[in-house]
């Protein structure tokens, strides 16, 4: 059989495990729960009104402009509407094909710069923590993180063949990012570049970078939309800019303060459950890079070196992201995203580079740490409906603990590299199915306003006015995409002079009534997951 022939079904096959372990993590079950935090249903809500309005312009939520966020997003969202109707794993169907389009880039780049590590690098990337979650949530991280990282594949792929169609791709892509979540794909892109050319002592790199028809290329894709708004809502510039991205960073006006080492542990949690063989990787290319960095002092050539600098380039990719947003005031999980397709390469470059780093001790850890993933996944529902589990329970999560731990130590030990993947993607897989299924309808009823809405229309279906008192963002957002109603809050826009219904914390009966007055006031339901109770307010005379 002809080579060429073999290494195309090779490729083939490479694929279709690729594409299957992305529609698995990303796609599968998308609507099992219902939006979760505030950011989802506020996001699904913003497009849902953009697309009611024919308005690809201006942002808006409850008819008032929501300038928090560039447009690109919203844009996606309004698209999956439009092909899959309006519902709450429609707005996710965006971040997981963004997230699906990483996993292939990074099979692509690797197939290229490290062949025979690159389905590992891909299932890698597509099974961390971090990449699953943001894969899919109705949230921007995922659509900024993507193009952010294939425009840094991009450059990587220009400064190695000085092709300019990779350089210009890198500009494209930073566009797109900035229509994500505004400067700071380029911020990155600028440090990451600059902090490698300054390793190198060779400023050139840096210089070549900047590429005229490049910029030409950024500003027409990315400024539009930015005029367009400008023109539409004149306090645009200043609002997006200066509040909410410069005092974002450098004050704690948006309350998201966390200590300086807050992304050590996110970081970790990351990067699971591959973080036995990240925290290797890492320490394994400090080391390099510190001695070749050293051995570049003393010679006047860098080639003279060792041509092999991509793990370099990958380290800094990883770690500028975290040291800037640890600067940051305000400090968000998402924030660091960008960094951890970088940690998924870097860990799958030294996995095919060192033979030695799959030991006793590393596969142990990792085996430990697959059965607690399983243990945890199972106590989940649990924890989430804050009650303690059975005591038939808790047998069954250790034995499924100790179970997938030896099953996974002994798959590898017999398998090596070659079937790592495998058995760490088959203890996700248990998880994630898990959670998606059996523990689907505990998930939804601790953290979505999804239940909460159903539960009104069946105690209250009158379309009336609803408001909330004493509960998070989340409920408030939630009802008000679930409604696709305004949602008014006793606290911010005090108590309508309509008969309303209230949505409230358990226990404010009393603070109710007291901020109603004379006013009627009746408890017609309650939902105890969430320690929500119902009552209806009638109008003032």
């Amino acid at each position: 059989m002809p080579k060429n022939h073999v290494n195309s079904r090779v490729l083939v096959f490479q694929l279709v495990i690729v594409l299957g372990v992305c529609a698995f993590l990303f796609f599968f079950g998308l609507g099992a729960f219902g939006l979760v935090g505030a950011d989802e249903p506020r996001y699904a809500q913003i497009a849902r009104e953009m697309f009611a309005r024919h308005d690809w312009i201006v942002p808006t939520l409850n008819g008032s402009p929501w300038m928090e966020k560039p447009v690109l997003l919203y844009w996606k969202v309004i698209n999956s509407y439009r092909i899959l109707g309006v519902s709450d794993w429609a707005a996710r169907v965006p971040s997981a094909f963004h997230a699906t389009g990483l996993a292939l880039s990074v099979f692509f780049f690797m197939r290229r710069f490290r062949p025979g590590s690159e389905l590992d690098a891909a299932c890698i990337t597509a099974s961390c923590f971090a990449v699953i979650g943001f894969g899919r949530g109705a949230s921007t991280d995922m659509l900024l993180s993507a193009p952010f990282c294939v425009a840094m594949l991009a450059w990587w792929a220009w400064h190695q063949t000085e092709r300019k169609l990779w350089l210009a791709g890198f500009y494209a892509l930073l566009a797109v990012g900035a229509l994500a979540k505004g400067p700071v794909a380029a911020a990155l892109a600028v440090l990451i570049v600059g902090a490698y050319a300054l390793c190198r002592r060779d400023a050139k790199i840096f210089l070549r970078s900047l590429w005229w028809p490049g910029f030409l290329l950024f500003f027409a894709v990315a400024l539009p939309w930015y005029v367009a708004l400008q023109i539409k809502v004149p306090q645009f510039f200043r609002f997006f800019f200066y509040e909410q991205n410069l005092q974002r960073f450098g004050t704690n006006r948006y309350q998201h303060s966390q200590p300086f080492w807050y992304y050590l542990p996110v970081f970790l949690l990351s990067v699971f459950p591959w973080v036995v063989f990240t925290v290797s990787a890492i320490i394994d290319a400090v080391k390099s890079a510190i001695a070749r960095l050293r051995a570049l002092r003393s010679s006047e050539n860098s080639n003279e070196i060792s041509e092999d600098w991509l793990p370099l380039f990958l380290l800094l990719w990883m770690a500028i992201p975290v040291i800037f947003f640890s600067i940051s005031r305000s400090k968000l999980p998402g924030y660091i995203l960008p960094a951890i397709p970088a940690a998924a390469l870097l860990t799958a470059n030294y996995l095919h580079s060192r033979p030695e780093a799959i030991n006793r001790l590393r596969l142990l850890l990792h085996a430990l740490l697959c059965g607690a993933l399983v243990g945890i996944a199972l106590y989940a529902p649990w924890r989430m409906l804050k009650q303690a589990p059975t005591s038939r329970g808790v047998l069954g999560m250790a034995m499924a603990t100790a179970a997938i731990a030896l099953a996974v130590l002994l798959i590898v030990q017999r398998g090596g590299l070659r079937v790592l993947r495998f058995a760490t993607l088959l203890p996700l897989v248990l998880c994630v199915g898990f959670l998606l299924r059996p523990a689907a309808q505990a998930i939804d009823d601790a953290n979505s306003a999804r239940p909460v809405s159903i539960l009104l229309n069946h105690f209250w279906p009158s379309p009336g006015p609803i408001a909330v008192f004493n509960v998070k963002r989340d409920v408030e957002y939630g009802l008000n995409f679930y409604r696709n109603t305004p949602v008014s809050r006793y606290e911010r826009d005090g108590v309508p002079n309509e008969s309303h219904v209230v949505v409230a914390r358990e226990g404010s009966a009393a603070a109710l009534r007291s901020l109603v007055g004379p006013r009627s006031i009746r408890e017609f339901g309650n939902f105890p997951p969430q320690h929500l109770e119902f009552f209806v307010v009638t109008s003032a005379r």
